[in-house]
């Protein structure tokens, strides 16, 4: 993705029912009063049923430098989510991914992280998988990690602020995932 698409990303606002109710720039959007929008997360499996955990980059706006799902994002204006995606997957994580699925399509939360910005999104959860390891974008990602899904609910649970707030409450929502 182009540095000039980047400073034009464009977030979807969306009411109370999840309905699109107009835009804004992406780079104005987060702040301590950040308006209901759409995103996504998407947890990635390998062949073994491990799944991968991402570690923020430090200079990320919010949760910099937590350890966090595979990755997330946001669908730009008419792009739908799976197409998102495979946009995301491939800009923050240089992957190819199959077997894209939603698992918790009516997930949404509200966290503030302690510089005092704000998320709040619906954000339907997506499984994946991937057969090769990510070449991460460092401008996105510091380091990752393939865990077992069982040792990251331990690990969450355990050290609950080393992770991002959505995985702990995704968590909690995912059946026969991290059990």
């Amino acid at each position: 993705m182009a540095q000039i698409e980047l400073l034009a990303e464009q977030v979807v606002l969306v009411d109370e029912t999840g309905s699109a109710i107009g835009t804004a720039p992406k780079s104005t959007i987060h702040g301590p009063d950040t308006p209901l929008h759409l995103a996504f997360s998407c947890y990635v499996l390998n062949p073994l049923g491990q799944v991968l955990i991402t570690r923020r980059a430090l200079a990320k706006k919010t949760w910099p430098g937590v350890w966090t799902n595979s990755f997330c994002g946001h669908p730009l204006p008419h792009e739908s989510i799976p197409d998102a995606i495979d946009r995301r997957a491939r800009f923050e994580l240089g992957l190819d991914l199959d077997d894209v699925t939603v698992t918790l399509p009516d997930f949404r939360y509200r966290a503030v992280d302690s510089s005092g910005i704000v998320e709040n999104e619906i954000c339907p959860v997506y499984l994946a998988i991937a057969s090769g390891d990510p070449i991460p974008n460092p401008d996105e990602v510091v380091e990752f990690a393939w865990v077992d899904p069982a040792t990251l609910r331990r690990s969450v649970l355990d050290l609950p602020w080393a992770f991002s707030p959505w995985l702990g409450l995704q968590l909690k929502e995912l059946t026969g995932f991290a059990t």
